[in-house]
């Protein structure tokens, strides 16, 4: 798979198993309504963000190479990012959450480079340009909520997800493209809804992909810093909605002081959300994810974590105290006294350590599952991997020997001995036994005409979390989401109107008078009479050149226009407000 994109040192080093998922940024399809959705937002954001915004909002737009005229370019958006450590790359809409996570921890930016529709300017579930570009970037360039933001990344991929989790995924994107889609039948809507909220409401126990999700959301998302009484906003889905960053600084938002009870706080993405948490500062939210992070499997481990790897029925790891690790779908695990002492895995499984598959255990030697002891060999406390060259020998643990090895928990390995494998510091990892039987009291796990039988060695389990060891040693690149965005349609009065909002973004950037605008705004009334942006935006270059009557009349058109279409009537009030320095006070 070959993909083109516009590139950094840190985007070079992705795995490709990420780069599956990005796109290229086509600018030329930006249209000039696009551009001037851009416009409209960016100059509503700056203006009223630079009052309820944390400081970091307005430095940051300056540094990541934002322009509040222009939907920015991702070639310029990396060369500046490539400044502060960051890099972006563009991505089709929602993509998985362990993937959008890594990037994270490449300190790399996705960005969904489609952009709302004109008639979803306040808001869009889907993700946009306007909530990366707008939204994400900016913050970044604080190095503290960087750093957090890439710590978050760093443990939130690891995170183990349920089989529902996936589910919901699919159904939060597709519920995001209809939304976004013009002309989608109320129907489609309402069922995509339906869907969501259903899953929502029974995910069952939640997984630690949906808790640490619930903490991205609270915080990177949808985050308030500061006191109770004088919140400021640092979250890109509040940085990027003109509509719900004024909304959530009235009271009817609740405001909450953050700390780790927002794991278990599930969210409604398709509602404005009725409670937000305030994080004093920066560095409580890196307290708090790390408080959370001592609590994964990826620290903890143990039987608890061979659990969740085996409901999440997704490829996952196990690690244990020799450091070896084991990749695969887990579907099985033989429990004594709240202790792991059997694990098992189902179809292609590789063993690595410290992240790199070990030679001759990768998925086409253990194309069929995987299993092994774990744990203490029965009524002796040395475990095998503390075992001196002289304990080996006494116990018979030696190439060329005939052993029969009792694990607790009633696991028995017994064979002939070839080799070992250690680690750097000399531990045993695997053992390695030809005509092996390996049974569970009656039950045979394994059996001579099987072949090699490769035992792990490992006192207990360290950690457990989602995804591979090493991730060369599977085929990641295979993701095919089951919805597609839904690109804008194209129609002869489209083109027309788009014509027109392109001679007056033309007309701005030349800086001149142009009698040309006047028979614009009478192609806009003729044709296009439900149109409001781009009335908006020819008053402001009408009040610019000082053509009173021109402005004027559009004005009156306008106000039209509110008494028609009510539900966008605050829009052209902001925008004139904002565009007309000296606009009359009945706007």
């Amino acid at each position: 798979m070959e993909t083109h994109f516009e590139s950094n040192p840190l985007i070079e080093r992705l795995p490709n198993h990420l780069k599956q998922f990005i796109k290229p940024q086509v600018y030329e399809d930006y249209t000039p309504i696009n551009q001037a959705v851009w416009r409209y937002v960016m100059r509503k954001n700056v203006d009223y963000l630079s009052k309820v915004a944390h400081n970091s909002y307005l430095e940051g737009l300056e540094k990541t190479g934002l322009e509040i005229d222009n939907i920015p370019n991702m070639y310029g958006m990396n060369r500046i990012l490539k400044a502060i450590g960051w890099a972006a790359v563009a991505v089709d809409g929602f993509i998985p959450p362990n993937a959008f996570m890594e990037f994270q921890a490449y300190n790399v930016l996705v960005i969904a480079c489609d952009i709302r529709q004109l008639e979803h300017i306040e808001y869009t579930p889907a993700p946009d340009i306007i909530h990366e570009g707008a939204g994400h970037a900016p913050i970044i360039a604080n190095p503290e909520y960087a750093e957090y933001l890439r710590r978050f990344g760093e443990i939130g991929c690891k995170a183990i997800s349920s089989a529902r989790d996936y589910e919901l995924y699919e159904a939060i994107r597709l519920l995001s493209i209809l939304k976004e889609a013009e002309g989608t039948p109320e129907a489609d809507i309402k069922k995509a809804e339906e869907q969501v909220d259903y899953l929502q409401n029974n995910m069952g126990e939640l997984s630690e992909m949906s808790r640490i999700r619930n903490l991205h959301w609270w915080t990177v998302e949808y985050g308030l810093i500061g006191t109770i009484d004088n919140p400021k906003i640092y979250g890109a889905g509040l940085l990027s909605s003109i509509g719900e960053s004024a909304w959530c600084m009235t009271d009817n938002v609740k405001k909450i002081p953050y700390d780790i009870s927002a794991a278990d706080t599930s969210f409604d993405i398709t509602k404005p959300q009725p409670q937000l948490y305030v994080t004093p500062d920066f560095a409580h939210l890196s307290q708090v994810l790390e408080e959370f992070a001592s609590k994964m499997a990826l620290r903890t481990g143990g039987l608890s974590g061979i659990k969740k790897l085996i409901q999440s029925k997704s490829l996952g790891t196990i690690e244990l105290s020799t450091g070896l690790q084991i990749s695969g779908t887990f579907s099985n695990v033989i429990e004594e006294d709240g202790k792991p002492v059997y694990i098992q895995t189902t179809g292609k499984t590789a063993l690595s350590y410290r992240e790199k598959e070990l030679v001759g255990h990768g998925t086409e030697y253990h194309a069929e599952g995987y299993g092994s002891p774990i744990g203490k060999l029965k009524g002796i406390n040395l475990a095998i991997e503390e075992m001196s060259p002289r304990d080996l020998n006494a116990y018979a643990i030696y190439e060329g020997e005939k052993v029969t090895l009792e694990f607790e928990g009633n696991i028995t390995v017994s064979g002939e001995i070839i080799t070992g494998s250690r680690n750097l510091q000399g531990e045993i990892l695997i053992i390695k036994f030809k005509n092996c039987t390996v049974t569970h009291n009656d039950t045979i796990l394994f059996q001579p005409e099987w072949g090699i039988y490769d035992m792990a060695v490992g006192k207990k389990v360290i950690a457990a979390f989602s995804g591979p060891a090493d991730a060369a040693s599977f085929d990641l690149i295979n993701h095919v989401p089951a919805s597609q965005t839904i690109k804008q349609k194209k129609s002869l009065e489209r083109a027309e109107l788009e014509k027109l909002y392109a001679t007056v973004r033309n007309l701005r950037e030349k800086n001149i008078s142009d009698t040309t605008l006047a028979s614009v705004f009478e192609s806009v009334v003729a044709n296009h009479p439900n149109d409001w942006l781009l009335s908006v935006e020819i008053v402001e270059l009408a009040h610019k050149i000082n053509d009173k009557t021109l402005e004027n009349k559009v004005i009156d058109h306008l106000e039209n226009i509110k008494i028609k279409r009510p539900e966008i009537a605050h829009l052209i009030t902001n925008g004139l407000e904002l565009l007309v320095e000296n606009s009359p006070a009945t706007l």
